[in-house]
């Protein structure tokens, strides 16, 4: 069975999903990582790829860019696939001055000013958290592969571009570390069905001192969230 957005059959697609915002982001884990990648989506060109990994069946698919993309794909993949876990592997700008470029971090919660909780369900809510089942496995991976990670809140911005500031106080009271743009409507839904959801990031430019990585170098070169990732994820 398909969806609008998603041609694959049911069983196409594992248990644990692993989810980057760039599909080709999705296409690189697939080629770099997995054993007998076989493609399952490309609707959109949002690839979506399954392989193993170590023996584990994994699938990895692209969730776009912004809360109301991923919520479209995440929702499926939970409610039509059969999907248990998706642990988001993004990028993000640091908030903090010791955050560097490639830094990993583990979201711990996720702040947002978005309406996405009232719009979903009705809710007003604007702090999501993740499974706590699904970071202590990434803690020990990451841990077990010896790579540093950072934990705590993240900002997860409804919007790229900023015409003020007026948002930085909630996201200063929250101690946010860096932001991003989905991990809060993935939490939120996740939770709202009974689902796992986790999100690590990887620091590709800095708010504070300004370093920044290429759009190539956000493809491919964000190897150790990856690898904690793969490392973590169960069948």
């Amino acid at each position: 069975m398909s969806t609008p957005h998603n041609q694959a059959s049911i069983g196409e697609i594992a248990k644990t999903v692993l989810f980057p915002g760039d599909p080709l982001r999705a296409k690189y884990i697939a080629e770099t990582y997995l054993d007998n990648p076989v493609q399952f989506n490309a609707v959109r060109n949002m690839f979506g790829y399954t392989g193993t990994y170590k023996g584990k069946k994994i699938s990895v698919m692209g969730s776009g860019m912004g809360m109301a993309s991923l919520g479209i794909y995440a929702y499926e993949l939970y409610t039509e696939y059969g999907v248990e876990n998706i642990i988001r592997i993004g990028s993000a700008g640091a908030y903090r001055e010791e955050l560097n470029v490639y830094d990993t971090v583990l979201a711990t919660s996720s702040y947002s000013e978005s309406s996405f909780a009232k719009a979903y369900d009705g809710t007003e809510c604007h702090l999501s958290y993740p499974s706590e089942k699904l970071n202590e496995k990434l803690e020990k991976s990451a841990e077990a592969l010896n790579i540093p990670l950072f934990k705590g809140c993240i900002h997860s911005s409804d919007i790229f571009y900023h015409a003020n500031d007026l948002y930085m106080e909630e996201v200063n009271r929250n101690e946010c570390l860096a932001v991003e743009m989905e991990s809060f409507a993935l939490f939120y839904l996740a939770k709202s069905l009974g689902k796992n959801a986790a999100c690590l990031i990887t620091i590709s430019d800095s708010l504070v001192s300004h370093q920044e990585t290429t759009a190539e170098e956000r493809q491919n070169s964000f190897n150790n969230m990856m690898r904690i990732a793969l490392e973590a994820a169960d069948e």
